[in-house]
């Protein structure tokens, strides 16, 4: 056989490997989405079942308690809450896949609704998570690189103890400490003519109080990452080698424990949107934690599950691309 013959063979062989697992990765992807998007209609389901198992009537809740039965029984049939539940669960979700949510019990676009508010709580929820990265970074570096340290040594406690605290406690000490007690920064959000934070003042104790039980979290599952990635023959060859510290980390501890640290992250996503539900309330916030309580207390199935969809959607997304950077990662060592 030719030289020629045998590079081209062996060219054909690489490129059907690389469709290979082109193919799989593909595949892999497809059905983590499958499940993801499953798992998301099964929780709108139980959504619209438990507002529907809740004492009392969306049209009352919107009449008030002054209003007829004649005036309710118009009212449920304005806003076909006189059909069954799947039917009113299939009306919504065929309105959801094609962009319209319908309106409030109040009469209200949902929306409009969501439009307005979950911007804010994205600011809120993306600056929290900018936080918790750069604390996680930072604090398992040097927990992992010098655990003998003044620093590890606080870190280990204080970590464990963050996690256990949930947001309303931090929220409150927040409050109590730098609010009523130095006055530094505002206990309440003023809104300006556009529905936002007046000033980013108000945006300080709110962030901090969704960042740092997730930074407890990260900074633990960065650590230990990165003491994993630290045992690699290879890193430990370049430190043998008398590679800088620094180096050693950006270009051979970090990149191992890369895919774990951000999947850690994106896993918080969804703790910090949780956790801003109640942050805002505590705060006055003006996000879509306040429309979710208030929704419940109409009864409103729809903008309940509207917000939950949108929540879920942004949670899904974030958590695909952690999924997707895990996989490339693994593939890569292949």
């Amino acid at each position: 056989m030719s030289e020629s013959t045998t590079t081209a063979t062996s060219a054909a062989t690489v490129v059907a490997a690389d469709a290979r697992r082109f193919t799989t990765f593909g595949t892999r992807v497809s059905v983590v989405l499958a499940q993801r998007v499953s798992i998301l209609v099964l929780v709108l389901v139980l959504v619209f079942v438990a507002i529907d198992l809740l004492p009392g009537s969306a049209a009352r809740a919107a009449l008030g308690r002054d209003a007829t039965e004649e005036q309710i029984s118009a009212a449920e049939q304005s806003l076909g809450l006189d059909r069954a539940l799947p039917v009113r669960f299939l009306i919504w979700f065929k309105g959801l896949l094609t962009g319209d949510l319908g309106t409030t019990v109040r009469g209200t676009p949902i929306t409009e609704i969501l439009a307005s508010t979950f911007p804010s709580t994205l600011l809120l929820g993306g600056l929290a998570l900018a936080l918790t990265t750069m604390a996680a970074l930072l604090g398992g570096a040097l927990w992992a690189l010098r655990p003998r340290s003044a620093g590890a040594r606080v870190l280990s406690p204080a970590t464990t103890m963050v996690i256990a605290v949930p947001e309303f406690v931090i929220a409150t000490l927040l409050v109590l400490a730098f609010s009523l007690g130095t006055g530094w920064f505002p206990a309440v959000t003023i809104t300006d003519s556009a529905g936002g934070p007046l000033d980013s003042s108000m945006l300080v104790l709110p962030v901090i109080a969704l960042a740092i039980p997730q930074s407890g979290w990260n900074i633990r599952v960065t650590r230990a990452a990165l003491h994993e990635a630290a045992q690699a023959p290879h890193v430990l060859a370049a430190v043998l080698d008398g590679l800088p510290h620094r180096h050693v980390l950006l270009r051979h501890i970090l990149p191992i424990a890369l895919p774990t640290i951000a999947t850690s992250l994106a896993t918080s996503v969804g703790m910090l949107l949780g956790g801003a539900l109640v942050v805002e309330t505590i705060f006055n916030y003006p996000g879509i934690g306040s429309v979710l309580s208030g929704s419940v207390a109409d009864r409103d199935a729809a903008l309940v599950a509207s917000v939950v969809a949108l929540t879920g959607a942004a949670i899904t997304c974030v958590l695909l691309a952690a999924d997707l950077l895990r996989a490339w990662s693994v593939r890569g060592r292949a």
